[in-house]
């Protein structure tokens, strides 16, 4: 082979990967691991470079959040919520809609925004339904809350697991620096969709009284367990900032101890069968698909790192904004948000991850560039609204949405997200320049 081989095959690799997940014409995992086998085969990378390039800490924190979610899930915490909010909102639709948003990104934050809206939105589709109302205003909310809310901590959004972890920011550090933006679009976002569609929302008295005979805690299945999940949420949460910040525990560490001992609390002095049916209900509900999609992303990007793609598109971006700092923090704020709103963040967010780290030496070292990687936070989670495949939580609202019959389709997703989008990073671009430039 020639020293251009493990160049044009590397990238190749990469541009093949980036098709089939934007057009979604081969399942995202798979297509991350035929990369994977493929640059590991024609020789790009070894396999104990393959290896050695796999984030364990992001996989283990996915894997720990998820058994500690869908474990939690079985107490019936999320249906108590979603009919709470019904109830606390009288029938009410306005303020129900409103209500279910800050739920859904609240949850988003401490969870993440994928799992939010797998357990929020089939509760919204049965609370619209009861009130004779359409529902796809209210999924739309789900979807774009959902990634606002996300933006906030570490384990909200996909994008911020892989960045923390690359970059070493605890949990605290992203609600720190991203928290407050998040509160302010959060609240931009209530007035508009109060606005536009909010106002406009009636219902019948009577499908408004059927609705409150609800029992929120007719919802909770399982009392002792809530009380297990929700201590060892808390304890994990407690570890993510404490025991980062004071014993440098790391996060991935800190989500699998939390949903080991959520297991051994869950399963504790039961009967066999049982105990075993319990765990393995909670593996097999893993969503393995993005674990895997990340492993094999994950080599993909380690086989353009080594041939040196990436460092050349760090020069190129530094010479482009002529080595402005300020420039630069601009350039990947909005192309961020931009590419995000039409490509799939997560592979993007973990092309720029050692693109950003090839800056530091020109602009004064690791800590400089810090308000660069908070600029790719904020523009790809907020991008992630730009379209309907600008994040997974956005696919899985459409999916339960077409079930339901209220199809969203991708102009109609599109029309309505992506000058949200816009206004997010416009007060983006404002709170970047305030904050840090």
């Amino acid at each position: 082979m020639s020293i251009l081989d493990p160049l044009l095959l590397a990238c190749l690799v990469m541009v093949m990967v980036y098709y089939f997940v934007i057009s979604d014409k081969m399942n995202q995992a798979v297509v991350a691991l035929l990369g994977m086998v493929l640059v590991i085969v024609l020789g790009v990378v070894t396999q104990e470079e393959a290896i050695a390039a796999i984030d364990f800490n992001t996989l283990f924190l996915l894997i720990g959040m998820m058994v500690i979610v869908l474990t939690m899930k079985r107490s019936g915490v999320f249906q108590f919520l979603a009919i709470w909010a019904a109830r606390a909102s009288r029938g009410n639709p306005r303020v129900l809609f409103i209500l279910l948003s800050l739920i859904t990104a609240s949850l988003s934050g401490l969870l993440d925004n994928v799992t939010t809206v797998m357990l929020i939105v089939p509760v919204v589709l049965l609370i619209t339904e009861q009130l004779k109302l359409k529902a796809w205003p209210f999924l739309l909310a789900q979807a774009f809350f959902s990634n606002v809310g996300g933006t906030a901590t570490l384990i909200g959004d996909p994008p911020n697991i892989i960045i923390g972890s690359a970059v070493g920011f605890s949990f605290m550090d992203f609600v720190y620096n991203a928290g407050p933006v998040v509160v302010m679009c959060l609240v931009v976002y209530v007035a508009l969709f109060d606005f536009i569609w909010g106002r406009h929302m009636t219902t019948s008295l009577r499908a408004r009284a059927h609705l409150l005979r609800y029992n929120p805690v007719a919802a909770l299945e399982d009392i002792p367990l809530l009380y297990k999940s929700l201590f060892v949420l808390a304890l994990t949460i407690g570890s993510f900032i404490f025991g980062h910040m004071y014993f440098h525990i790391q996060t991935g560490t800190s989500a699998l101890a939390g949903a080991v001992l959520l297991l051994l609390l869950d399963s504790w002095k039961i009967d066999k069968e049982e105990r075993n049916k319990r765990v393995q209900k909670a593996f097999e509900h893993v969503e393995w698909e993005t674990v895997f999609f990340f492993l094999g992303l994950f080599v993909v990007v380690a086989a353009l790192e080594k041939v040196g793609v990436l460092n050349f598109f760090a020069e190129q971006m530094v010479t482009f904004t002529q080595g402005d700092f300020n420039t630069m923090a601009m350039v990947i704020l909005w192309g961020s948000g931009l590419l995000s709103a039409f490509i799939n963040n997560i592979p993007f967010v973990a092309t720029m991850i050692p693109i950003i780290k090839d800056m530091a030496p020109q602009f004064g070292g690791a800590e400089a560039i810090n308000p660069l990687w908070w600029s790719l936070v904020l523009g790809a989670c907020f991008g992630g609204n730009g379209s309907l495949i600008g994040a997974s939580a956005n696919v899985i609202v459409a999916a339960y949405a077409g079930r339901a019959s209220q199809p969203i389709s991708f102009m109609k997703f599109t029309l309505a997200g992506f000058p949200l989008m816009l206004i997010s990073i416009v007060i983006s671009t404002i709170y970047i320049y305030w904050r840090y430039l």
